[in-house]
């Protein structure tokens, strides 16, 4: 039997060999920092799984002529999906799980799976006949707003999802895409936000709670490079956190006090309307943000120390190296500035003596991205 290897180490052998930073085994070992024999242990096993293939010889520079590695040419795309409650960004991935292209497109979450997978379906076809006219389609995978079972795709009791908790979700997907057979995923928003926030950055940043933070919250942690999900695959869910100074205000969920009422986008939209401001978006209040609106950045500063407040009893309990913030509010300085100060006062001064906290560099494909690499780990296995 094969020794298992780490997906990460994986993950970064491939990505060098596709963007060109490295070419064959020599160079792997120097990117790498691991010990030859381990790098000849995933070569090997990448070859055997038909990832991977040897060509010809490189130039020598003192001993023998290194064999030149490259990625199989193979047809084919990955069809990729992020939902949220107003919109629906799609995306088309080679099969290497790298992103060629997205695009944004009006949905109502309300609506109901069938109708938006159509949508989804129908704007990948379009995508694809743009970029990789005839490649046939090697996998789907779509990422939804609310807690879901995994690997089952199943949905289990989101409140700002009606109509989508009965059914099965990846069943009605590849019905969607016409009966696909190939490998279908269904996942948490944050989940594969995170993992593409993961997959992005140049250095790894080890153990990481990742925060989306837009209309709703939603977290994730990654440890050693892979999501942690627990025991049901529905770990992460700061959104039902109960926060002190949060008034009390009745949550979705049908508690009081969480996390959503008083940081998210449609609680700082409720907060503003209250207060006598016109009915205000997500777009809407960042755009005042940036005029300098007093009003507006004063709401935003707050909602970003309950966020830190929340957070801080995780990073004293996790000890992680870094927290991003990504979603939409993590484009608001003053947003990631808020929580940042508000851990560094909260956590001891140990746990934050070499902690980042910082802004997604992902940004809003950062859920495209991880898809693509949770497909293709499902479609080379």
């Amino acid at each position: 039997m094969h020794q298992p290897i780490s997906a990460t180490l994986r993950d970064q052998t491939l990505e060098l060999l596709a963007s060109g930073a490295a070419t064959n085994r020599g160079d792997l070992v120097e990117a790498l920092q691991v010990a030859p024999s381990t790098v000849t242990a995933v070569v090997r096993r990448l070859i055997e799984e038909g990832v991977l293939e040897e060509e010809g010889v490189g130039r020598s520079t003192g001993g023998r002529r290194p064999r030149i590695l490259r990625l199989r040419d193979t047809d084919g795309v990955l069809a990729v999906a992020e939902l949220g409650g107003r919109h629906a960004r799609v995306g088309l991935c080679g099969p290497g799980g790298a992103l060629r292209v997205s695009e944004e497109v009006p949905i109502e979450i309300g609506a109901g799976p069938k109708h938006i997978f159509d949508v989804v379906s129908e704007t990948f076809d379009r995508l694809r006949e743009s970029v990789a006219p005839g490649q046939p389609l090697l996998g789907a995978g779509v990422a939804l707003p609310g807690p879901v079972e995994f690997p089952s795709g199943r949905i289990v009791g989101a409140a700002r999802m009606p109509g989508w908790s009965s059914g099965d979700p990846a069943k009605i997907l590849a019905n969607s895409f016409g009966g696909l057979i190939a490998p279908v995923i269904v996942d948490n928003d944050a989940k594969a936000a995170a993992l593409g926030e993961f997959a992005t950055r140049d250095d790894e940043p080890g153990d990481m709670i990742y925060v989306k933070a837009g209309t709703g919250i939603g977290a994730c942690l990654v440890t050693d490079g892979q999501i942690f999900r627990g025991g049901r695959g529905l770990s992460g869910d700061v959104t039902h956190v109960r926060v002190a100074d949060s008034g009390e205000r009745r949550c979705s969920c049908g508690g009081r006090g969480c996390l959503e009422t008083v940081a998210s986008g449609a609680a700082l939209a409720r907060q503003l309307a209250e207060q006598g401001a016109p009915d205000m978006s997500l777009n809407d209040i960042m755009v005042a943000v940036n005029d300098g609106d007093p009003a507006v950045v004063t709401a935003v500063r707050q909602a970003g120390r309950l966020l830190g407040v929340a957070l801080s009893g995780l990073v004293n309990f996790l000890n992680p190296r870094a927290v991003v913030v990504g979603g939409a509010l993590s484009s608001l300085d003053v947003y990631v500035a808020a929580t940042r100060g508000m851990l560094y006062e909260r956590c001891l001064p140990s746990m934050t003596q070499s902690l980042t906290i910082e802004a997604s560099v992902a940004g809003p494909d950062a859920a495209l991205v991880g898809l693509g690499r949770l497909l293709r780990s499902t479609v080379s296995s």
